[in-house]
């Protein structure tokens, strides 16, 4: 590899098949029959894939591998220098493609990656790295899906639950890591907020169904913040009670709360609820007021480790703008984590 130069190469025409399937264009390639195929058969392996979102995931991925933003995000690192070091993956499975970035940033840096899919999500990669492979054949053989456990590894980016994770922590002592465990993203709403922002704001809490980890599943209101202004932008999100996971967790957490006899705002598909928690159950969304901006603060503050992204049009350290927690830069890492400057470090 002649610096990042064949990975900016590779990773370009990549991000173009991924557009041009999105834009049904070139519909009689390789590459449209695989996507095609995994498409059709991601959904029927795991319901919460619902196409509309696998085509999302596919979408912003064709964004992002452009080579404007390829050379925008390693211009700040070192070259790499390839080495027989492998990388132990162990990937998540609640959204499309959430493990891509790390395969990614393994092969980039000049590593072998020995991934071990998750079960739920173990269609859509296999695809795009076939079609990868396709594009740049070195980057074949330096890769090894697997079923079971890793091995032998010289490094591990692990992702699981907070269960999982203190597994990973103390199974990987003796090897450079990075764990992840369970995170959730806040919105912190001041009542000033466009119908465009609301619209946003919309988008970050139902797209994926609320599964992901920059998912909002927590506000902060102004007290007497009113709340159908927010029901009026999550409207556009109503079919989501179409899709029977969904519509099943709507009724059950709604039963729930009816005979425990908590207050709730309800508008017959997500369920706003009062609770100074962050992660809130599936068709649900928690929320608490404040009178002074200071006191949220100082809650995501005593959070922060829990927190993925604060979604607000507020002052904010690190904030992101509302409709834009669901579209991550490459740049952007997990947990705030710099993958790549681990990688090309050890």
């Amino acid at each position: 590899m002649s610096g990042f130069q064949d990975a900016i190469f590779a990773l370009d025409a990549l991000g173009s098949q991924l557009t041009n399937y999105i834009s049904h264009l070139n519909t009689t390639t390789k590459t449209h029959s695989l996507l095609a195929d995994a498409l059709k058969r991601a959904p029927i392996h795991n319901a919460w894939f619902t196409k509309e979102h696998c085509e999302a995931a596919l979408r912003d991925w064709g964004q992002l591998l452009q080579k404007d933003n390829l050379t925008s995000w390693l211009s700040g690192y070192p070259d790499p220098t390839e080495t027989e070091q492998v990388v132990g993956l162990v990937l998540a499975g609640n959204l499309p493609l959430v493990g891509l970035h790390d395969v990614l940033s393994v092969l980039i840096s000049g590593h072998k990656a020995k991934i071990k899919m998750s079960s739920k999500d173990n269609i859509l990669l296999p695809a795009l790295l076939d079609i990868l492979f396709d594009i740049y054949p070195h980057w074949a053989s330096r890769v090894s899906l697997i079923s079971d456990q890793l091995g032998s590894v010289d490094k591990v980016i692990a992702t699981g639950s907070n269960n999982s994770s203190r597994y990973f922590s103390y199974y990987f002592s003796d090897k450079p890591h990075i764990i992840r465990r369970n995170r959730n993203s806040v919105a912190v709403l001041d009542g000033k907020e466009t119908a465009d922002q609301l619209q946003g704001l919309s988008n970050d809490i139902c797209r994926y169904f609320g599964l992901g980890c920059r998912s909002v599943s927590k506000l902060w209101v102004p007290r007497g913040y009113d709340f159908d202004i927010l029901f009026g932008a999550l409207y556009q999100h109503r079919s989501m009670i179409n899709h029977n996971a969904y519509a099943n967790n709507y009724d059950y957490n709604k039963a729930i709360f009816l005979m425990n006899q908590e207050p709730l705002l309800d508008n017959g598909f997500v369920i706003l609820k009062e609770d100074d928690q962050l992660s809130s159950p599936i068709a649900c969304l928690y929320y608490s007021y404040y009178d002074k901006h200071s006191e949220v603060e100082k809650a995501i503050e005593s959070q922060q480790e829990n927190i993925q992204c604060v979604v607000t049009n507020s002052k904010v350290e690190n904030a992101v703008a509302m409709g834009k927690a669901q579209s991550p830069k490459l740049d952007d890492y997990a947990d705030n984590v710099d993958t790549l400057a681990f990688l090309l470090k050890n």
